[in-house]
């Protein structure tokens, strides 16, 4: 088959600016192939390279006692004790899943499962942080179907726990919805694989299923805005096979005991140009394939194909040769495909051969660590317009409305898709705050939380990004967890607007400064721009992922309130309703500012009640909604009613940060008034649980009425 010749127009498909196109032509001397032209796309796009985003993300704090491998990764690695450790990341698949939103989110799990067990881990729980556009929304309805489907569909058949996550509708997602899929592992802390080959002439390996033009140019699709032409990029979606997945991590794992692993990297955007890449500029090392040698699925494939392809459930591995026997048989065994398809070469080099031809010979470091790096015009988002006046609301009623909400409803419709009690670990199933499971072996236990509020992000990105950290920090504390690290999932729109690179700069400041401040060190993420459709941008979504440790010893806070439980707040109420949940859906406004986020209170108040777990039965950190949701969702948890002293929509409904509902025994809250005083830590009695009703000031109405409401609600209007 004859190559294309090099045209603007093919460039300009490619997703590579004139400016970029000349420097490709200073970096070679000459026209690049087209299969070179497919590799320089794949490589400098913005999924790969972050070159929009590389100048802010190093800002981040990534290090700490507890980090043993930080951002640069398949995923990051954390010590949680005992020689054991957490590997976990967040990663999106956005576009792919609202082209074709099973597959799309499908692959997006295989994707986040083999970044963890291309470390040496076994995958022990997931996650997933889903937006949709608006229910009365066409394409709404499908999209949910196909993603949950398509999440539980994978994550059940591969038999990973789904311990948590979010859902939510905005207008701003119609054209463009957000999967952010979340995994962790554990590991042996001594046996971590990473990817850097090492040593010269030896033998580039490819493991698991066969290569097919599924995914081609799927990176370079994920790196631009979607237009009137969406339904011609079906094809760049990804198909995936989670039991081949399931037995390629067996193979893996087996294979990693065997001393054979050098180095080992997942085949994922890019697929084999960007593992092959990634491996040698990390061992500053060249590397050569011989595309011949690829165990491809479809006949006639070309060097191009092969090299863009994103088929699913992949590996790339540089191989100790004296091994290879052994390597060769345990990957025999699990009926997946083992060959060598190249070596490692001391030059910097990337050389592509296809039965004897040259298709690519280019410098490696030029397409990894001297891909383009921009600090693009931004500016800072303007302060928000002070909250306007608010009519007379009826707090019940108020609340009923947040309840039937798409947005604050119950979200059981979604998780009793998934399977979450797979592996027999988990103690804390979705729909609270934070996921709980077992360390298997050990009476240690992990929790897992995802969040962010986009509402606050973009009315002031910088308070916006502080609280997405912060209520990551509160959920894991409100179960008794030490928060130990973070990865994020920073979902934008065009960057090359200087309004929508000013959210992403802002976040980013925010993301970093409390992180630096709750000791919550980012380890590893991802980020998605340029998610637009026909110039309208989604809200500035940057996803917090956050891992927690009870250690051995401790006890988890999981409740539930019993009857005559004192219901209390920790941290100070001030009634903040700027972009509210309250104003979204009760009012239909979003107007005010964010609230803002203390630091120094969020690590005081949540240290205090991680120290006082004795003396509290259930805890829930207070965020959208304010104290009336929490308190209804703490109610519907016990079945038992609440009665609230306060009646005022501000105390109720205000989303002030750094606070906690608790539920005490009237002998703990004593002792926990008591400890709050000498702490100089806020506390505050708002009411008691028992009986029927849940009742605001001297509102009341059938907790059983309220429930049904709540649980019904999804169904009814997205379902």
């Amino acid at each position: 088959m004859q190559d294309p010749a090099i045209t603007p127009e093919l460039i300009e498909a490619h997703g590579i600016k004139p400016d970029e196109y000349q420097r490709i032509l200073d970096i070679i001397g000459r026209e690049p192939t087209f299969t070179e032209l497919g590799i320089f796309s794949a490589m400098w796009n913005e999924h790969c390279s972050y070159k929009s985003s590389k100048k802010w993300l190093r800002t981040l704090p990534t290090t700490g006692p507890q980090v043993i491998c930080g951002p640069g990764e398949n995923a990051g690695v954390v010590d949680i004790g005992d020689g054991q450790a957490v590997v976990f990341k967040m990663e999106s698949h956005n576009h792919p899943s609202y082209i074709e939103p099973y597959q799309g989110a499908a692959t997006g799990v295989g994707g986040i499962l083999r970044d963890v067990f291309t470390m040496g881990a076994r995958p022990v729980a997931a996650m997933n942080a889903l937006s949709f556009g608006t229910p009365d929304h066409p394409r709404t309805r499908t999209l949910v179907h196909g993603v949950v489907e398509g999440v539980g569909g994978y994550g059940n058949a591969f038999g990973v726990p789904t311990v948590g996550g979010e859902v939510r509708f905005h207008a701003a997602y119609n054209g463009n919805c957000l999967v952010n899929a979340f995994a962790a592992g554990l590991a042996d802390a001594d046996k971590i694989f990473y990817s850097a080959a090492s040593g010269v002439g030896r033998p580039v390996v490819y493991l698991g299923a066969k290569t097919g033009r599924d995914g081609v140019g799927g990176a370079t699709m994920a790196s631009a805005e979607f237009d009137e032409t969406i339904e011609e990029k079906r094809p760049t979606v990804q198909v995936g096979d989670p039991f081949t997945e399931k037995r390629l991590m067996e193979a893996c794992l087996e294979l990693m005991q065997t001393g054979a692993v050098i180095s080992i990297q997942d085949m994922g955007a890019a697929g084999l140009t960007c593992s092959a890449v990634e491996m040698g500029d990390k061992g500053e090392l060249g590397v050569r394939l011989d595309l011949e040698k690829v165990p491809c699925r479809e006949e006639g494939m070309t060097a191009y194909e092969m090299m863009l392809s994103e088929s699913q459930e992949r590996m790339l591995m540089v191989l100790d040769p004296a091994r290879e026997d052994a390597a060769r048989a345990v990957f025999e065994k699990w009926d997946l495909d083992f060959a060598i398809v190249g070596e490692t070469i001391a030059e910097d080099r990337f050389l592509i051969v296809h039965n004897g031809e040259v298709k690519a010979d280019l410098p490696l470091k030029a397409l990894s660590g001297n891909a383009p790096e921009y600090d693009r015009p931004w500016e800072q988002t303007p302060a928000a317009e002070p909250l306007g006046d608010l009519p007379e609301i009826d707090a019940m009623e108020a609340l009923k409305t947040l309840l039937a909400a798409p947005n604050y409803c119950s979200r059981a419709w979604v998780y009793d898709q998934y399977d979450s009690q797979v592996m027999a670990d988990t103690v804390r199933q979705p729909g609270f705050g934070a996921g709980v499971i077992r360390v298997d072996g050990s009476d240690k236990k992990l929790a897992f939380t995802s969040d962010v509020t986009p509402r606050y992000v973009r009315a002031n990105p910088e308070e916006g990004g502080k609280q997405a950290v912060a209520e990551a920090y509160r959920n894991l504390s409100a179960v008794g967890a030490k928060p130990l690290a973070t990865t994020d999932n920073l979902n934008f729109g065009n960057p090359e607007k200087p309004a929508i690179m000013g959210q992403f700069v802002g976040a980013i400041k925010g993301i970093g400064a409390a992180c630096a401040a709750l000791d919550m060190p980012i380890v590893s993420g991802n980020v998605s721009l340029y998610n637009e459709t026909d110039g309208s941008a989604i809200l500035p979504t940057p996803t917090i992922g956050a891992v927690g440790l009870i250690a051995a010893g401790e006890t988890a806070i999981l409740g539930p309130p019993e009857a005559g439980d004192v219901a209390l707040v920790i941290g100070e109420t001030q009634g903040h309703l700027g972009q509210s949940a309250l104003l979204a859906e009760v009012l239909g406004r979003e107007d005010g500012d964010a609230p803002a986020v203390d630091l120094d209170a969020e690590k005081r108040n949540g240290t205090f009640l991680r120290d006082n777990r004795a003396h509290v039965r259930a805890a829930t950190d207070l965020a959208d909604g304010g104290l009336a949701l929490a308190g209804f969702e703490m109610a519907e948890a016990s079945g038992l009613g609440l009665t609230l002293a306060p009646g005022d929509v501000p105390t109720l409904f205000g989303e002030d940060q750094a606070r906690y509902l608790v539920a005490c025994s009237e002998e703990g809250a004593a002792a926990l008034e008591a400890a709050a005083s000498s702490a100089g830590v806020p506390v505050t009695r708002v009411g008691s649980f028992g009986g029927d009703s849940f009742t605001m000031g001297g509102a009341a109405a059938p907790l059983g009425d309220l429930v049904a409401l709540w649980r019904g609600a999804f169904a009814d209007k997205v379902a």
